[in-house]
């Protein structure tokens, strides 16, 4: 079992030295640095259904609360050829309607319960959860229900309306009209989203017909041809007690726990775990440029990453972190302290179940854009040759031990850690491992795994913005206006 205060505590002890009788006394950060990782051993318990589904658990007593996540291998991934975005209809539609229920029953049903329950879906995997108020083992109630004909517990009525959700799906032909005119009204907004578009041309360029190269929500022609026939497929195919993975985290024993999962994958259809995904082959290099009327320019450099369960893993996260994934990293100081070249710029890796991708993403001027893209560039080539220095690896180090605990903080920050250890096949350790091996983390480590993975010259760009005429860039250290982010939303 992880207690969240207990994570609060452990992260405090490290901030403030023991009392005394001088009183507390706050360590410097020279201190904090060589103190080890805080890291949270969970008690995770794992086994698999009778038909097959695995199941992971972690026991919360504190709160009287049950957070349920069943994930899929049902992402757009999954998606036909000739039908993008079917993956993200079906789950969208999740909910809307059952054999004996409609949406409006469905909706009010868990809201007067006091139970959350909502559906996403992803590249790789589609995510049904619930929240429930748990503060009676449902096994029991059930039980109790049956011999003495009382009323059942919320969490027993929560999980019944669940399992009726998941196990009865009608995907109503109204429920699958209006979502569609919601996708159409999306893409006629993103007719008026440079940013948008050039996130879709860049995918296309960097995966071409690997099933990661298609927009999740699919196109105008995809979804005009997608039937409630086409549906309630997928869902069969995908949505199968063997494709799935059931995480549960929250205030339930092991018995309990156990016979929640049997209940949840027995309501689901039966069918085979759906194939590995191909690996993506080597995208051609260069640049793709979107004309679009604005002052200014969204610049995105990108290629494959890793896997998931990549070794270079921890010092690819690390080292990204200085490079781009913090408010302080070199290409914030470089880019937009130093220069103003724009409001904000980043830079990920994006691990999935086949190598997904690394972005570089910034928005600037378009009278700079030329220029803001070399120096992005340059600052890349030279991080890969060179890595990080020393006080940024300790800084970066200092920083991840400092907020990780916090990313486990409530159930469903759990419940989504274990989600991606089930799903991607990682070790039940994984959250302590990780965090081991950020300790260990060398400026080569992080220089050695850059160079396995990336090369400045071999990347993939896209621009969207006006061809217009171009400005030298300021020299570092003088301020000019920056440029405010043009809202995609």
């Amino acid at each position: 079992m992880i207690k969240p205060l207990a994570l609060v505590l452990a992260l405090t002890a490290l901030l403030v030295g023991c009392p005394s009788h001088n009183g507390a006394k706050l360590q410097s950060l020279a201190k904090l640095s060589e103190q080890p990782p805080v890291t949270a051993r969970m008690d995770i318990q794992q086994w698999r259904t009778s038909g097959g589904t695995r199941v992971l658990f972690v026991s919360n007593r504190w709160l009287e609360m049950l957070d349920v996540r069943l994930i899929f291998a049902a992402g757009s991934s999954r998606d036909p050829q000739d039908k993008a975005g079917l993956a993200l209809l079906t789950n969208a539609l999740l909910g809307e309607g059952t054999e004996l229920k409609d949406a409006n029953a469905i909706a009010q049903g868990f809201d007067q319960l006091g139970a959350e329950f909502s559906t996403s879906s992803h590249r790789d995997m589609a995510i049904v959860s619930l929240r429930s108020i748990s503060n009676d083992p449902y096994r029991r109630s059930i039980e109790r229900n049956e011999r003495e004909q009382c009323q059942p517990t919320h969490l027993a009525r929560s999980l019944l309306l669940l399992t009726e959700v998941l196990g009865q799906p009608t995907f109503p032909e109204d429920a699958l009209a209006r979502i569609k005119n919601q996708l159409r009204a999306g893409f006629e907004h993103d007719k008026q989203n440079p940013g948008k578009q050039a996130r879709t041309l860049l995918f296309k360029r960097l995966y071409g017909e690997h099933p990661y190269g298609h927009p999740s929500e699919g196109t105008e022609q995809s979804i005009a041809a997608i039937t409630q026939a086409d549906v309630q497929d997928f869902y069969q195919q995908a949505y199968n007690a063997s494709n799935a993975v059931i995480v549960l985290v929250g205030n339930a024993d092991d018995a309990t726990a156990k016979y929640i999962a049997e209940q949840i994958a027995s309501a689901l259809p039966q069918g085979q775990k759906l194939p590995e995904l191909p690996a993506p082959a080597t995208p051609t290099a260069g640049k793709s440029h979107i004309e679009y009327p604005s002052q200014q320019t969204h610049l995105l450099l990108a290629s494959l990453g890793i896997k998931r369960s990549d070794p270079d893993y921890a010092a690819l996260y690390l080292g990204n972190q200085i490079l781009g994934g913090g408010f302080g990293s070199r290409l914030t100081e470089e880019v937009r302290e130093k220069r103003g070249l724009t409001y904000g710029i980043y830079s990920a890796f994006t691990p999935m179940a086949a190598p997904g991708p690394f972005i570089i993403s910034v928005q600037t001027k378009a009278q700079q854009s030329e220029g803001t893209l070399e120096l992005v560039q340059q600052i890349l080539a030279d991080f890969i040759a060179n890595g990080p220095t020393e006080q940024e690896l300790a800084a970066a180090k200092r920083e991840l031990f400092g907020s990780f605990p916090l990313t486990l903080m409530s159930n469903a920050d759990i419940a989504g850690q274990l989600g991606a250890i089930g799903f991607y096949d990682l070790p039940l350790d994984q959250l302590e491992r990780f965090m081991q091996q950020v300790k260990q983390v060398s400026i080569e480590d992080i220089k050695a795994a850059f160079a396995r993975h990336l090369d400045a010259e071999q990347l993939v760009i896209v621009s969207a913005g006006p061809t217009t005429g171009q400005q030298p860039l300021p020299p570092p250290g003088e301020r000019i206006e920056r440029v405010m982010p043009v809202p995609e939303h």
